[in-house]
């Protein structure tokens, strides 16, 4: 099948420019590249072809043997030193690769530390409510890997240091050539440090860490709620022949509460009266989660499950300096176990008690009644 013109298959025209040229190129190799197309051969056709396209027309003296003598100035080996000849494209596009995206196909020039840095930790921590409230300080102490004292987390024994992998040539990755395309992986003997220890410190083994028990204080803010991340950066595992350290996580567990019930920054207390309370009034002292108390008044009349707003006793925020509210629920207790007096009193109350007293038993008997008239 003949080839398309070069120029048709970038989607530019032959007085576009060299940074046009590459524009063009690389939406084209980002679209059809084979890891975003898997088993996609039309995707690897196209891909070959905007390749090879790139390949001509980015090169000064290859783009004007093909605008002299098109596709004919690179059969056979044609056009000199500007056809393709025994060109490896593998190589090409591996290189191409490394300069336009960097790590994001495989290619790119990756720190060497980037593999050495520890591992990340987590700590589950409770505590009570009343701590969530305060904030606290508290000593933890967990197991991690910190760094060799002895060769300062490099890894080689004292007076030696690591020479370039024998593998790698000190690149931290290899290549290998998988027909059309060339695989960049990390490299299996220094796993992409670059680095070969010759002479291994005694201590660690040449892992530049060892095991360790460690304590460390930790502050827990005000306002912390159940579920909440604390990161303490670079107090993780230690890396490996000086790598960075990874950062230790803090889960928090606020543990439930014996009176308090709590959403977000406001708290729920349930409060329980008597009857007579209900009917007739009162007022009533309630704890706060700050250890204080709070009195409220219950007006006459209040129905079970009335709720009362009490501003600003409630959990503080995590950020700022305001708090949330409490809540209180007044749940009206009918008695039980009744002496003979007071089932006397409630009788005599039965008789003398009226509509007007209890509206919204009125008002449900007279929607059950029309309920059963339709």
């Amino acid at each position: 099948m003949a080839k398309r013109d070069y120029y048709e298959v970038l989607g530019v025209n032959k007085s576009a420019s060299a940074d046009q040229i590459k524009s063009a190129y690389r939406k084209l190799a980002v679209k059809y590249h084979p890891d975003k197309n898997k088993n996609d051969k039309a995707a690897e056709e196209k891909f070959k072809e905007a390749s090879e396209a790139y390949h001509v027309l980015s090169n000064t003296e290859r783009k004007q043997n093909y605008d002299n003598f098109g596709h004919a100035a690179f059969e056979n080996g044609g056009g000199g030193r500007g056809g393709f000849g025994n060109f490896d494209f593998s190589n090409h596009f591996s290189d191409i690769f490394e300069d336009f995206f960097g790590e994001g196909f495989g290619g790119g020039r990756r720190s060497r530390r980037s593999n050495n840095r520890g591992s990340d930790l987590r700590y589950d921590l409770s505590i009570s409510l009343e701590e969530a409230f305060s904030g606290k300080k508290q000593d933890i102490k967990f197991s991690t890997s910190e760094k060799c004292d002895t060769c300062s987390g490099s890894g080689s024994k004292p007076g030696h240091q690591a020479g370039a992998c024998s593998m790698c040539g000190g690149h931290g990755q290899v290549r290998s050539s998988q027909g059309f395309f060339t695989v960049q992986q990390t490299c299996p003997q220094c796993a992409g440090a670059g680095e070969e220890i010759t002479h291994p410190c005694s201590s660690c083994n040449g892992q530049g860490k060892k095991q360790a028990s460690k304590r460390l204080s930790v502050t827990i803010p005000k306002g912390v709620d159940d579920g909440t991340r604390i990161r303490l950066s670079g107090k993780g595992e230690a890396g490996s022949r000086g790598g960075s350290s990874g950062d230790l996580y803090l889960f928090i567990n606020v543990n439930s509460h014996d009176l308090f019930k709590r959403s977000d920054e406001n708290l729920f207390f349930e409060c329980p009266v008597s009857i007579a309370d209900a009917a007739l009034g009162t007022s009533i002292e309630i704890p706060t989660i700050d250890g204080g108390k709070a009195k409220i008044k219950i007006p006459a009349g209040t129905q079970s499950g009335k709720q009362f707003r009490l501003r600003g006793k409630g959990m503080p925020y995590m950020r700022g300096n305001d708090f949330g509210d409490l809540y209180v629920q007044v749940n009206t207790e009918v008695p039980i176990s009744l002496n003979k007096e007071q089932k006397e009193l409630l009788e005599k109350f039965r008789e003398i008690e009226n509509e007007k007293s209890n509206p919204s038993i009125k008002k449900f008997f007279q929607k059950a009644k029309s309920f059963w008239k339709n």
